[in-house]
């Protein structure tokens, strides 16, 4: 007789595998504003740096003159009380915020919208951070931290600046606790096994003995408890694209 398997207890929401989001201060993303405001500048200030626990980066709480206040990420070189600009007619300058139409070529931006008013989405990562390579009748050309470069809408805001944390990822952890921690504040499953080293009851292609193995592919509608490995995969093996000769 089996048992259900990780996928299976991950699915059902318990506590064991719920991310710890209760303990996050705020979504990272830009103030509402109408369309007058934006064709203006709105003046803030950083009112503070904290740590949002499962985020890389630091956040930044800027408080605008209108009274609100939004969480975002924070640029190299911003400090608690630097006077901050949101809108077209911003200065370009660390921790500003304007439109992609409006900031320069060769500028460093971060936290970039992929629509007009969705909040951020692009480039927010700690150490990272795109560059305004030109503007273009498509819109504005942006090359990302993958080097790839993507037509983003000249009314979608950025950032300027470099995310802070950059090498965060070059300190080793040292101990498996300080991973756990982290993978406990991400939702992340941790430790993790391969399906070969489990025993038969913990997973389809768990055993120790040899001889024919299952196949890793596996059917769209195959039952819970069954349904890993390469799910509705169109050819087994390999992802990698074959080089026609």
């Amino acid at each position: 007789m089996g048992k259900r398997i990780r996928v299976q207890r991950r699915g059902r929401g318990t506590s064991t595998f719920r991310a710890s989001s209760h303990k996050r201060v705020a979504p990272v993303q830009y103030p509402s504003m109408s369309v007058a405001q934006q064709e203006g500048v709105i003046n803030g200030e950083v009112k503070g740096i904290v740590h949002d626990p499962g985020r890389g980066s630091p956040m930044v709480a800027v408080k605008l003159e209108t009274g609100e206040t939004y969480y975002s990420v924070v640029p190299e070189g911003v400090y608690e009380g630097q006077p901050t600009q949101v809108g077209e007619e911003a200065v370009v300058d660390i921790g500003n915020v304007l439109p992609l139409g409006k900031i320069p070529e060769g500028t460093m931006v971060c936290n970039i919208e992929l629509s007009p008013g969705d909040g951020g989405k692009l480039v927010r990562s700690s150490g990272a951070y795109a560059t305004v390579v030109g503007h273009t009748p498509e819109g504005t050309l942006v090359k990302l931290p993958s080097k790839k470069t993507k037509y983003v809408n000249d009314n979608c805001r950025a950032t300027i600046g470099v995310v802070s944390g950059a090498g965060r990822t070059e300190k080793p952890f040292l101990k498996a606790g300080t991973k756990f921690h982290l993978m406990k504040a991400k939702g992340h499953l941790y430790p993790r096994t391969s399906a070969r080293a489990m025993i038969a009851a913990c997973h389809p292609f768990g055993s120790g003995r040899k001889g024919g193995r299952k196949c890793t592919t596996v059917s769209r509608n195959a039952p819970p408890g069954r349904k890993v490995g390469l799910i509705a995969a169109r050819s087994p093996g390999s992802r990698v694209k074959r080089r026609q000769v």
